[in-house]
Parts: C-alpha cells; sequence; structure tokens
C-alpha cells in the first residue's frame, strides 16, 4: 500500500470545530477536499487478496476525511463505513467526517456476474456522498455479503434498483440504515459453535475406526500392498510390527490403515510414506518413520492447477501423510520426519488427532507439523508438534480449529496465510524461535483464544479485522502481543514479563482493547503510526503494573498511557510516581485525553483498574501484580 496522504492541520481547523451538529454538517465557509487516490487511503472494509477468483470484482467505495485523524481512511465497501459509523465511540476517536466521497458508477456499464459482484466495464469516478444516490437491498453483493451500490444520476440507480430488486436511497437516509456486517462480537458470540462444529467432525472421524477388519498384514496377505489389493471399501486393513514401503503407499477408497501395538511403517528416505487418496480414508495407532527430506518441490514437482506461488512452494514436497480427500482422519500416529509431518491438500474437513511430529532439530532444515493447504473446517487437535519449521502451516482453509495441541521448539507455532474464520484456541508453545502464533495477509473473524505462549521472540501477531483475541497468556517473551487486526476485540488477556508487552501497530484506532493485565514487562505497550488509541471500553481499562492515583476501588481516577514519557517509567522507576503526580504533568495529560489529535501515536487508558482482571490467569506466570489498597466500591 502507497504511504496515506496526510491531512492538513489547516484543513481541520478550517471546518470550525466548535458548534458543529451531525455527522456531515460542515462549516459553511470550509472547503471540501478533494478525492484521492484510493491507494493512498488508509483500507479497510471487504478483502479481496484472501479470495483469488475475485479479482474482477469492482467493490463499491468511499474515501472519508476526518476532522481529527490524520490520514484518509477508504472503505471497501460502503456499508462498512455506515457500520463503523454507528459504532460506539467512533466520533471520539476519528472526529467527524469533513467530506465523504464515493465511487459514481453512473456511466460505467456496470454488470452483475453470476454471484452478484459488481463488474464496471468502464472507470469509476467519485462523486460527492451528499449528491449520490445508493441502492440497497439489490441482488449486488461482494464476497462478504451484501452491498451498497452508488450512482451520481438519480435515473441510473433507480434503474439499476428496477433490474436487480433494489431500493434507491438517498444519503442521509443510508446513514440510519442498517447492515449485516459480522463484527468481532460475533467472532466471540460463535466460539462455542465452533467448538461443537470440531467436536461433531471429531465425532464422525472416530466412527471410520470401527470399520470391520478383512486384512490382516501377515496373516491374511505378506506386504501393506498385497491388503491394499485386497480389503474393500469401508473395511479396516490391520497392521502388526515393522513393514518397509520402500515406493510408499496409496490409499484410492474409503478404507482405514490401523496399527496392532507398535506398528510402524519405514519409508525409504525418499519421498512420501502414506497418501491417503480418498474420501473418508483414515489412518490410527501407527508410527511413521523413513519420510523423504524433500520440503519444497523442483520446478517440474509443482502443481500445475495452482497458479499462487505460495501453493506451489509449500503444498508440496514429501509428508509422513499425505491427505487428497475430505472427512479423512490421521489418529493416534507418530511422525518422525525432516520435512512435512501432515499435508493436507485439499482435504477439507479433516481430522487429524493425538498426532505427535518430531521434525528436524534446527527449523530451517525441516518444514510443517501439519501443513494445511486449501483444507478448509479441518480440525488438528490434541497433538504435539517438537522442532520443524511451524508447527502448523494454513494456507487458504478457512475454518480451520487448531486446538489443545503442545508445540516446542518450531520456528512459529501456528502460522495462518490467507485464513478466515479459525477458532486457535487453548494450545501451549513454548520457545517458538520468531512467533507463537502468526497470522498473516489480511483476514477476517479469526478467533484465538486461551493460548499460553513462553519465551521465544514475538508472543502473538495478529493481521487483517474482526477478530477475537481473549484469554491467552504471553510471557518471557521479546513483544507480547501485536494489535494489527481493526476492528476486533483484545480482553482477558495476560502479558507478564516481555520486554515489549503489547504493541499497537493498527493505522485506524478501531479496536476495543480491556481488561488485560500487563504485569512486569519492561515497557507495556508501544504505539507505531497513528493516532490516539484510547484502550477503555464501556468505562473500563486494564490493568496496568505502574499505574497510580486515588481509585474507586475498581479503577483509578487518574488516567494511565504506557507511551507517555513519565507514566512508561513508574512501575520500574523510582521517583516518577511523584513527577506524575505534579500539578503541570496533570494538567498536560488532562488537555491531551480531551484532544484526540494532541496524542498522535499513543495509548491512553481513562479508566485503568485498580486489581488485575484476570488473576488465575496471571498465577501461571512467574511474575505478580503489586500490592494496591483497592477498597470495594
Amino acid at each position: 500500500m502507497a504511504v496515506p496522504r496526510r491531512l492538513l492541520l489547516s484543513l481541520a481547523l478550517a471546518v470550525g470545530i466548535a458548534g458543529v451538529v451531525g455527522l456531515f454538517v460542515a462549516d459553511p465557509g470550509s472547503t471540501s477536499p478533494d478525492p484521492v487516490p484510493f491507494e493512498d487511503t488508509v483500507e479497510t472494509g471487504v478483502v479481496l487478496e484472501n479470495a483469488p477468483d475475485d479479482d474482477e470484482i469492482d467493490v463499491p467505495q468511499a474515501q472519508v476525511f476526518y476532522s481529527q485523524y490524520e490520514y484518509v481512511v477508504g472503505y471497501n465497501g460502503i456499508e462498512r463505513f455506515v457500520d463503523d459509523s454507528q459504532a460506539a465511540g467512533h466520533e471520539d476517536r476519528f472526529g467527524y467526517p469533513l467530506s465523504v466521497h464515493v465511487s459514481d458508477y453512473s456511466e460505467t456499464n456496470l454488470e452483475l456476474s453470476e454471484e452478484g459482484h459488481p463488474i464496471a466495464a468502464d472507470s469509476i469516478g467519485w462523486v460527492d456522498a451528499e449528491e449520490a444516490a445508493f441502492v440497497v437491498d439489490s441482488e449486488a453483493r461482494t464476497p462478504a455479503g451484501e452491498t451498497v451500490v452508488p450512482f451520481s444520476d438519480q435515473s441510473d440507480a433507480e434503474a439499476f434498483a428496477t433490474a436487480h430488486d433494489g431500493t434507491v436511497l438517498e444519503w442521509a437516509q443510508l446513514l440510519e440504515s442498517e447492515f449485516s456486517v459480522d463484527d468481532a462480537d460475533v467472532v466471540r458470540d460463535r466460539v462455542d459453535d465452533r467448538h461443537a462444529r470440531a467436536d461433531a467432525l471429531v465425532a464422525d472421524a472416530e466412527t471410520l475406526q470401527d470399520r470391520p477388519v478383512e486384512v490382516v498384514v501377515g496373516d491374511d496377505v505378506e506386504t501393506v500392498a498385497d491388503a491394499l489389493e485386497a480389503a474393500p471399501a469401508e473395511s479396516t486393513i490391520l497392521l502388526e510390527g515393522d513393514h518397509d514401503v520402500p515406493d510408499g503407499i496409496e490409499v484410492d477408497r474409503p478404507l482405514t490403515i490401523a496399527g496392532d501395538g507398535n506398528a510402524t511403517l519405514q519409508g525409504d528416505d525418499n519421498g512420501t510414506v502414506l497418501t491417503l487418496d480418498a474420501d473418508r480414508a483414515a489412518v490410527t495407532d501407527l508410527e511413521i518413520t523413513g519420510v523423504g527430506d524433500v520440503a519444497e518441490p523442483g520446478a517440474g514437482d509443482v502443481d500445475s492447477q495452482s497458479d499462487d506461488p505460495l501453493e506451489m512452494a509449500y503444498g508440496q514436497g514429501d509428508a509422513g501423510i499425505e491427505v487428497n480427500g475430505s472427512h479423512a482422519a490421521v489418529e493416534n500416529v507418530t511422525i518422525e520426519t525432516p520435512s512435512n509431518g501432515v499435508l493436507l491438500r485439499d482435504s477439507p474437513e479433516t481430522v487429524v488427532r493425538n498426532v505427535t511430529v518430531y521434525g528436524s532439530d534446527h527449523w530451517s532444515d525441516g518444514y510443517m507439523g501439519v501443513l494445511a493447504m486449501r483444507s478448509t473446517d479441518a480440525v488438528v487437535t490434541d497433538s504435539r508438534f517438537v522442532d520443524g519449521r511451524d508447527g502448523v502451516y494454513a494456507h487458504r482453509s478457512d475454518g480451520l480449529v487448531y486446538r489443545n495441541n503442545s508445540l516446542e521448539n518450531n520456528r512459529i507455532g501456528v502460522h495462518l496465510m490467507y485464513t478466515s474464520s479459525t477458532l486457535i484456541v487453548d494450545n501451549r508453545i513454548d520457545d517458538a524461535m520468531s512467533t507463537g502464533i502468526d497470522v498473516m495477509t489480511d483476514p477476517e473473524h479469526n478467533a484465538i483464544v486461551g493460548n499460553e505462549v513462553r519465551g521465544g521472540s514475538q508472543g502473538i501477531l495478529t493481521a487483517g479485522s474482526r477478530s477475537y483475541v481473549a484469554n491467552n497468556l504471553v510471557t518471557d517473551a521479546e513483544v507480547g502481543l501485536t494489535t494489527a487486526a481493526g476492528n476486533s476485540i483484545y480482553e482477558h488477556n495476560v502479558l507478564a514479563g516481555n520486554a515489549l508487552g503489547a504493541q499497537a501497530n493498527q493505522l485506524l484506532p478501531t479496536n476495543r482493547v480491556r481488561a488485560n493485565d500487563f504485569v512486569g514487562n519492561y515497557e507495556d505497550a508501544e504505539a507505531r503510526l497513528g493516532a490516539l488509541r484510547v484502550w477503555t471500553d464501556d468505562g473500563s481499562g486494564n490493568f496496568w503494573h505502574g499505574a497510580t492515583g486515588e481509585t474507586d476501588g475498581d479503577v483509578f481516577e487518574r488516567s494511565y498511557s504506557p507511551t507517555h514519557p513519565v507514566d512508561e517509567r513508574l512501575h520500574r522507576v523510582d521517583g516518577t510516581e511523584t513527577l506524575a503526580h505534579a500539578p503541570a504533568t496533570d494538567a498536560l495529560a488532562a488537555f491531551e485525553d480531551s484532544v484526540s489529535g494532541m496524542r498522535s501515536e499513543s495509548i491512553v487508558d481513562l479508566a485503568p483498574l485498580c486489581e488485575p482482571a484476570n488473576p488465575e490467569l496471571l498465577e501461571r506466570t512467574a511474575w505478580e501484580a503489586p500490592d494496591r489498597d483497592c477498597p470495594a466500591g
């Protein structure tokens, strides 16, 4: 993205900050700024990079100049702007809009694809929102759902509405409309449903172990290959002892390969050992060794059906088990591998459970414990991943549930690319070389809940938007948590004993950060580019090791800013508490709190908590909160 264009301070002042009532009422003497190239805005809203087949969609856009935010904000999806503008605290963070420009689909020969996606044959211009007509409730959609289509010409809007079953609204009417946008609250509310769906898939996978045993290798046939020839579909092949499979084995129909006792499949250190090439194929109770060491394919070995270089590079290579079918199951298996442990390719709703993968001693020599490539709604649960590159790498595998796993000494514990709507929950990650949980690209609706990350360089790195990050513990890391996923909720996390507790690096101040405990960090938090972030929600903030002042028993009356040169030292430098209460310091802080533009690249908590919000989680660390007198309110 290009460097966003900054608003001139004089422009914000010219509008007349005082006396403005209503969302878009500007000073009559002000000049409305012209639209800018959309790539020069700070973008938010509908994301197309996660849907590679949707490059031709012309998503309706809005760009907004705010009175108290220094960047122009670009919304992909006008309904996203309307929804955001109705959120509590929106105007406190951004000020009011100085002007809004929206896409103009008049004279563009607009058509809808079979999916309802807008596609304009000619170039799309901009029109002042107050002069536009908007079509709602029509057949027009983006990959995220319903969308609003604007026109500069009223007759064009009416014609489009007639052709596509829509309704025409004016700007003022649109601002009062409600749209079905899944926000972070919805993601939080769906956590239990995601668990239930995963439980159902696990229960279904267990039934694959109940297939009747039709062939026993060593009794009925001599080799595993012979067993694959003889066994009928929907049956079990039983293995006892050690079995050499120098050419690997492929299961091409719904069979279960099961071990009895300490059964082992031994490859010849060249290629994948076991491939499940059928829906509802399963493997259970086996040890797999002798896996090939090819982690990335050669030029002639790539998947010709993919034009994504990451898919071609990461979705190939050797593995202990490769799965190419839906509703498959890999359970109670131990794999020693210099490359991948389990490779899921186009394997939706597959279950990997109670699996142990031992990778290469140094991550640069190995690959992934589980690699999920285009495998939606897969479940990885109750497993252990030691060494190797990434414990799990998910690529375009929306809906992945990764829970109750332990990871040790990986480069990255959990690594998501182009993957949304996941549930990453109740995992224990120790000493990741780079990052415990790393969410990359621009996904939506991820839930990262109840994980414990200890040691390593970075704890939890977020990205994208409308996600839920809660009840996690990060300790003894260089950076505990980043809040780069916008329009998200970060609550009830414990960040203790890190060099830096949290890093606010999302340009738009749209996150809700509350009820988190910051204890024993050298620095509690820092802010990168962007405006003031207010980390208080509904009158309650977070617990800070250095917060001080009078209290009603629940919160301190004095605000706390972990980025303020005095406040950020309160928990580690003697004498700063006296300076913090100096009249000049308090006066300046009060003034800065009242004008959001006065604290760019900063964080303030207007109601810091007197006691930790998560005492039981904090007890699992080596750090203790300071003793405070917090009388019951």
